[in-house]
């Protein structure tokens, strides 16, 4: 694999020029070398992910069974941060670095709530860490650089315009999520660097409401650092993080029209244990009225922690006096969830 064509000091000052970045200026070293930037580290940072998943894994008819991104390499022993759905079910991890050769990795961990993964090296990678930086100051305007390991396009300069809750179908609720514009096509486990040449979000989505103005663009987003802060040293330590877990039902949801609506639930699952299927209507949670998927996964999250009764008022599409269901699901950790069908 050839090393991608970003990996330059000319490529990283211009970029610099670009967004008016401060913290580009090239500093003189006593010895005869050549100068650098602080973005030739930062870019050197970033690696190819690359997973093989079981044919019979449950995420394998949604995600593929061989997928492939980036990530960042943040400490010195080979721990690398990715997009969880990278390595979720992998059987063998490889990684590429700046050098072009490959290097077999470890999964460490997947972090249902956040949608971070993390994965170690097995060997150096022949770059140094890029530093986790603070995106809580992260605001609309602000310039960043969205960096992919490889594509036709690895480095977007970019902006951020807004940041707000996001909610995915797959009962994913994150708060301050960071979306910028213009999107970069190799958003998955790509680096979203700010103008100290500093790590605060990673890649997850392409997405059609980047808001500017009010007015829905597509964009990315991304996941901020804040969210791996607090749990960082508990998913290196065991896996995981500790409690308190947000509950896991095994729905896969949609609106429209003020009704949230199942699309999907997961074979085996609590919802299906439950008797949820396909087309029920979500009116209610805990007798509390709900209209959005994110009004959903807030109230569901009131109502406890994984392992917690869940109940949920429900419209059964099958059901020939359109009676409301009042019905409790018993919650899950996702960790505990088996992960082949």
């Amino acid at each position: 694999m050839m090393v991608p064509w970003f990996f330059n000091r000319g490529l990283a000052l211009l970029l610099c020029v670009m967004l008016g970045l401060g913290a580009c200026s090239s500093t003189t070293p006593s010895a005869p070398q050549q100068s650098e930037t602080i973005f030739d580290s930062s870019f050197s940072a970033v690696v190819g992910v690359y997973a093989d998943i079981p044919a019979d894994a449950r995420s394998a008819d949604i995600l593929g069974a061989q997928r492939q991104g980036s990530g960042v390499l943040i400490d010195n022993d080979g721990l690398i941060l990715t997009i969880g759905y990278l390595i979720v079910e992998a059987e063998s991890i490889f990684i590429v670095g700046p050098d072009g050769g490959q290097i077999p990795a470890d999964a460490v961990a997947y972090d249902h709530a956040t949608g971070f993964g993390l994965i170690r090296a097995r060997k150096p990678v022949g770059a140094r860490p890029l530093k986790l930086g603070s995106s809580k100051n992260l605001t609309e305007g602000a310039p960043v650089l969205a960096v992919s390991f490889s594509g036709r396009v690895p480095v977007v300069a970019a902006q951020v315009v807004s940041r707000r809750s996001f909610a995915g179908s797959w009962e994913y609720l994150l708060e301050n999520a960071i979306f910028i514009i213009p999107p970069h096509h190799e958003f998955g486990g790509a680096a979203l660097i700010d103008r100290h040449g500093e790590l605060v979000g990673i890649g997850s989505l392409l997405v059609n409401d980047a808001l500017v103005q009010d007015r829905p663009v597509i964009g990315n987003m991304f996941v901020p650092v804040e969210s791996l802060k607090p749990i960082l040293d508990d998913l290196i330590a065991t896996g995981r993080r500790k409690s308190p877990v947000p509950p896991w039902l095994g729905v896969y949801t949609d609106e429209a029209r003020g009704r949230v609506y199942i699309t999907r639930v997961s074979e085996g699952g609590p919802a299906e244990q439950a008797g949820l299927k396909e087309g029920d209507i979500i009116i209610g949670v805990g007798g509390k009225r709900i209209g959005t998927m994110m009004e959903f996964f807030r109230k569901v999250r009131i109502q406890g922690t994984a392992g917690s009764q869940i109940r949920l008022d429900v419209l059964s599409t099958d059901s020939k006096n359109l009676t409301i269901k009042k019905i409790n699901v018993k919650s899950l950790d996702r960790n505990d969830w088996p992960i082949k069908n």
